[in-house]
């Protein structure tokens, strides 16, 4: 049988759809559910949220930056073993990119319509009543490839309140599947590049456990275990490999300041043969002697430049894995890392490792967001001169200096030109954007 779904939307942004989400995934979990937990868009600290919640790997769905064969590969290889899938979408439901009515353009609809799985629509409805069953109405009937399973009411100000809000849904013969209490002890903590991580949370499970005890007082589980409906996708697809292991042994730098890896691209380069060897930076390690290629992924290293700039043994050691010709490639923080120079927040300069000539600043923020369509310059671990790659960039750094050689020309998902093109310095390179697939 086809793995069963649903997808966790709403109409907007700050709808309070990740939090809904959690306590899903954990109140199901803890009811014996095996859950597979999905993430729409290129969002990389949730999916580590979702993992903590439901003891399984959170997978990103992405119909902007992902082939159809990449995403019907990953979903169809996680059904085995999961009993339903709670995917969390990004944005409004029909939020995305580029033409109005364009397939593929990112958003979460699009993945709803993919996978076939129905949506649960969280509505935000603090400071409204009956408008709110207009909304839902629209979110229903607005794409004919979408359906709409129920409703979620999300900060309700009190009983009165619901009672104003719910019967106007339910005469539309929407279901509405339960209500969730204004409650500031159930709200995540954030910072500039979305959620506080996972990982730095000592109340983790704590604090899971207290929104799925709400979740699973104020819902009513059972119909919402109803509504979920197998999806389309039956099987692992063949051509689901997003890109090429970079090395046959990797150093994958992976602690508080370099965790922003999509879980996907691990496990294609698991699948293509690769061993992947875990070190900490923070911890002072260094990466695998015997790597022939050191992974930097995104991160935090402003957060923790001075630590990063006096890990001696880490230093060292990735210098050098460079001097013996292991292919080291870092990505956004890690590229930073790779630097010369980052200037943190209060104006501190820490030297970096120096591999390549980047300077990079935090005292002088400059937000950087959105796809990118990259066009590779030469040969690299990410690719082959001419191969385009799909990724994402979000940050707040600001380039002080780059004097390398451009790795790739970068495109938004217009097709405009922007500034980021990567550096590399023979078997050094790093980029801005997160790659995600290949085109």
């Amino acid at each position: 049988m086809n793995m069963r779904g649903l997808l966790v939307a709403a109409p907007r942004s700050g709808s309070g759809k990740t939090t809904i989400a959690l306590g899903l995934m954990r109140a199901l979990r803890r009811r014996g559910f095996a859950v597979q937990p999905f993430k729409c868009g290129p969002d990389y600290i949730d999916p580590a949220w979702h993992k903590a919640a439901a003891g399984r790997d959170s997978l990103n769905l992405d119909s902007w930056a992902m082939r159809p064969a990449l995403l019907r590969g990953l979903v169809g290889a996680a059904g085995p073993g999961a009993d339903l899938a709670i995917v969390e979408g990004v944005m409004g439901l029909f939020d995305g990119v580029a033409t109005a009515g364009q397939a593929g353009r990112g958003a979460s609809a699009d993945i709803a319509a993919l996978t076939g799985w129905p949506v649960l629509l969280v509505l935000d409805v603090a400071g409204q009543t009956e408008t709110a069953a207009a909304v839902a109405l629209g979110c229903a009937r607005y794409r004919t490839d979408v359906g709409v399973a129920g409703v979620i009411l999300n900060r309700v100000a009190s009983e009165r309140h619901l009672a104003l809000v719910a019967p106007p849904i339910e005469a539309l013969g929407i279901p509405v599947f339960g209500a969730v209490f204004r409650d500031d002890r159930l709200a995540l903590p954030e910072r500039h590049l979305g959620l506080v991580q996972a990982v730095e949370r000592d109340d983790l499970d704590v604090h899971l456990d207290r929104i799925a005890d709400t979740v699973s007082a104020r819902l009513d589980l059972e119909k919402i275990i109803a509504a979920a409906r197998p999806g389309v996708i039956t099987s692992d697809d063949a051509d689901a490999a997003s890109l090429p292991p970079p090395g046959q042994k990797v150093a994958l730098a992976r602690d508080a300041a370099f965790s922003f890896m999509y879980p996907h691209l691990i496990r294609a380069w698991r699948k293509a043969g690769a061993e992947i060897v875990p070190f900490s930076p923070l911890a002072d390690e260094a990466p695998d002697h015997d790597a022939d290629s050191v992974w930097l992924p995104g991160g935090y290293p402003e957060l923790h430049a001075g630590k990063l700039a006096s890990a001696a043994r880490f230093n060292s050691g990735t210098l050098a894995a460079a001097e013996r010709g292991a292919k080291i490639h870092g990505e956004c923080g890690g590229f930073m890392m790779l630097g010369q120079g980052l200037v943190d927040a209060d104006g501190t300069r820490h030297a970096m490792l120096g591999l390549l000539g980047l300077e990079t600043s935090f005292a002088r923020r400059k937000l950087h967001l959105g796809y990118r369509r990259a066009i590779l310059k030469s040969d690299s671990v990410l690719g082959a001169t001419g191969a385009t790659l799909h990724g994402h960039e979000f940050h707040y750094a600001t380039t002080l200096a780059c004097p390398d050689e451009a790795l790739a020309d970068c495109f938004d998902a217009t097709g405009a030109a922007v500034a980021e093109s990567g550096a590399r310095r023979g078997n050094v390179t790093g980029t801005f954007f997160h790659v995600i697939d290949r085109g």
